[in-house]
């Protein structure tokens, strides 16, 4: 359990910089800071994926919330506006809990109000419950201070639901189109502000409904400012429910795009936090909070496309990536003893090769795949194997993958898209001119950041791997023609690879080569070189690579994308767009990369119980992180310098998926 005093809630500065996240297995999500002001466009309480998991839209935006006491009005709803806080209800908080979703605590004249959110799971609804008490005196002379018994007049809670109905990415704002109608039933309202977007539907525990309508206009979302986007935004609100809390101790209002019964929270909120404890349960040393805390994290990334699963690669703003999801499916989902889930993930993947190539992104709105990356592809052999080593479902292997990964092999060695083909040496180039196919993909305009064209370190050691993953299932599979084939691909590879890539004088390897130019940047791409399951390089290399790797980029929360004493080192991601792409890969810590250095470093240090030791201290520094940011996450990015403020999302696949595996390994009697 996370959780915060009013020292932190009433300190402003302090609550913004915290964010919760709920997420419903469909892609669809719920998120704010823990004093419930919204400084992102992506803040609201029901994003809904209409084409799971994209085609994500903001219905309901928040809710602005008043306890009525004698007529007196306490707003607990926080709003900035230009230069102003408005109202300021996390004057009122006292408290807040992430257990196992979002608690919210609020004490007014006696009364402890808390409103907990949820999202059950696959379905884009959000329940969103207050439960109400007395607070009991502290003695007997302050009882007739604190024992308020609300008249049945008195004692109210009001509810105005504010709406933005929006692509998620989008930003709305005052308009005449929107249909205001309201449809009424026995606590139930709904509305569809435009006929091209879902109807929300509010289930409600018996409130007086307020039908006024208006619009509340020019809300601010501070991330939104200085991330250099436009950051204003106007929110519509329908009607007001009105509770009279005389008699009852708890209130709620289901949101949903299905027609839900208020009475069903209870049992929704029961079976949702059973859920949630099986997935826990399931992982291993799920005794451990630091483990159980990620084994939660990582659930929250699994989300359904189509009949299968997929992952989303980060929150708020990402849908499912190729690469993250081949990367972060062992961490997610063998670590954590959910092989069905990797088993679906993989199979839904092997739908969308073409030509030899896996996607990089789905995009939001649900259109075609892009298909531009090199990486992808090659660690899908990884998290086959990962698969096969953990479950030995070799029946699945041969008939769903076997086929599709040898015909990714044809197309590299024939060549595909993007100039991506095996050259005379038998190495693996890649890229065109405004192209970024590897993982570093920064790009403004037409300007790629680290465009790495040609024979890039990862993707040789990618590549490799994948010839020997191939090499092995022929073997099992007793495919001998191309086992031999395989084996000699392979070896060319090595060889060829071991000639040009060692770099000598820095004692480690080139980042990037093309043609007769070598690119000694120091970058933690070669880490993969040694931290795959086969390794093209010897014990000594290796040992050298690791060392060059803890020197100059290793930091308490992941390895730097570039040496702090290159030319081109940036020590904060900050700014606008330009900016901050401009340093995405050019120092910017990345919090996933722990996970390969860790299995480098042990890998070289034959796993000695020194260097086990070594390894977990180094994960334990994101057992702090969990309460900063994104609560209960780890982060896509931090600055380069100290700090090592996080960055980007809050909420990153590979980021917890790589601290769950390298965990795994680090407890391993292998």
């Amino acid at each position: 359990m996370i959780q915060f005093d009013q020292d932190i809630c009433g300190n402003l500065d302090a609550a913004l910089s915290r964010e919760w996240l709920e997420t419903n297995g469909l892609g669809g999500f719920a998120s704010s800071t823990i004093a419930g002001l919204n400084t992102r466009r992506y803040h609201a309480l029901l994003v809904a994926a209409t084409k799971p998991p994209v085609g994500r839209i903001i219905t309901l935006s928040k809710i602005e919330e008043a306890l009525i006491i004698d007529g007196r009005r306490y707003e607990l709803s926080a709003n900035q506006y230009k230069g102003i806080i408005q109202p300021q209800g996390y004057k009122y908080q006292t408290g807040f809990r992430l257990d196992p979703f979002p608690i919210f605590t609020y004490e007014i004249e006696g009364i402890i109000i808390e409103k907990s959110i949820f999202m059950p799971h696959a379905e884009n609804t959000t329940v969103i419950q207050y439960d109400f008490k007395v607070q009991s005196p502290k003695s007997k002379e302050e009882a007739d201070e604190h024992a308020f018994i609300p008249h049945p007049s008195a004692f109210i809670l009001s509810l105005r639901p504010l709406v933005a109905f929006r692509d998620y990415h989008s930003l709305t704002h005052e308009n005449g189109a929107i249909n205001s109608r309201l449809e009424i039933e026995d606590r139930q309202v709904t509305i569809q502000p435009y006929a091209d977007l879902p109807a929300l539907n509010f289930a409600h525990a018996g409130g007086e409904l307020d039908t006024a309508s208006f619009w509340y206009r020019s809300f601010e979302y501070k991330e939104e400012r200085e991330r250099g986007f436009d950051f204003t935004e106007d929110l519509f609100s329908p009607f007001a429910l009105n509770f009279d809390l005389n008699g009852r101790t708890s209130v709620g209002v289901i949101a949903s795009t299905e027609k839900r019964d208020a009475n069903q929270a209870d049992a929704l909120r029961q079976a949702e936090i059973e859920r949630r404890q099986k997935v826990i349960h399931l992982a291993t040393n799920a005794d451990d909070k630091f483990t159980s805390a990620l084994a939660a994290a990582a659930d929250q990334f699994i989300v359904a496309r189509s009949e299968k699963k997929t992952v989303i690669a980060g929150y708020h703003w990402f849908s499912d990536w190729g690469r993250d999801t081949m990367i972060a499916l062992p961490g997610l989902t063998l670590t954590t003893n959910r092989a069905e889930i990797a088993r679906s993930i993989l199979s839904e993947f092997s739908l969308h090769v073409d030509r030899g190539m896996l996607p990089n992104r789905f995009p939001d709105a649900g259109e075609e795949p892009e298909y531009n990356t090199v990486d992808a592809t090659l660690w899908f052999f990884e998290a086959a194997r990962a698969y096969l080593e953990q479950t030995g479902d070799e029946e699945f292997v041969r008939r769903e993958l076997y086929n599709v990964l040898v015909d990714i092999i044809y197309w590299h060695v024939k060549g595909t898209r993007y100039n991506i083909h095996a050259d005379q040496q038998g190495l693996l180039y890649s890229g065109e001119e405004g192209v970024q196919l590897t993982w570093m993909d920064a790009k403004v305009g037409d300007w790629v950041v680290t465009p790495r064209r040609g024979l890039a370190v990862e993707i040789q050691a990618l590549w490799y791997n994948a010839l020997s993953v191939m090499e092995a299932l022929a073997e099992r599979f007793h495919d001998r023609e191309r086992q031999y084939l395989y084996a000699l691909r392979a070896e060319s590879a090595r060889l060829a690879f071991n000639k040009i890539f060692w770099n000598e004088e820095a004692g480690c390897l080139y980042d990037c080569i093309d043609g007769e130019k070598r690119d000694a940047s120091m970058r933690p791409n070669q880490i993969f070189a040694v931290s795959l399951k086969h390794s093209m390089l010897s014990e000594e290399k290796s040992r050298r690579v690791v060392e060059a790797v803890q020197r100059e980029l290793l930091t308490p929360y992941g390895l730097r994308s570039l040496a702090s004493n290159d030319p081109q080192y940036r020590a904060h991601y900050t700014g606008d767009s330009l900016s901050r792409d401009g340093a995405y890969h050019q120092g910017t810590v990345w919090a996933w990369l722990i996970g390969p250095f860790i299995t480098a470093y042990l890998k070289v240090n034959n796993r000695s119980a020194e260097s086990r030791e070594q390894a977990l201290r180094w994960l334990q520094n994101f057992r702090k992180h969990l309460s900063e940011a994104g609560l209960g996450q780890v982060s896509e990015i931090f600055d380069a310098d100290e700090p090592h403020t996080p960055r980007g999302c809050i909420a990153q696949a590979w980021s917890v998926a790589e601290i769950l595996r390298a965990m795994k390994e680090i407890d391993s009697d292998h």
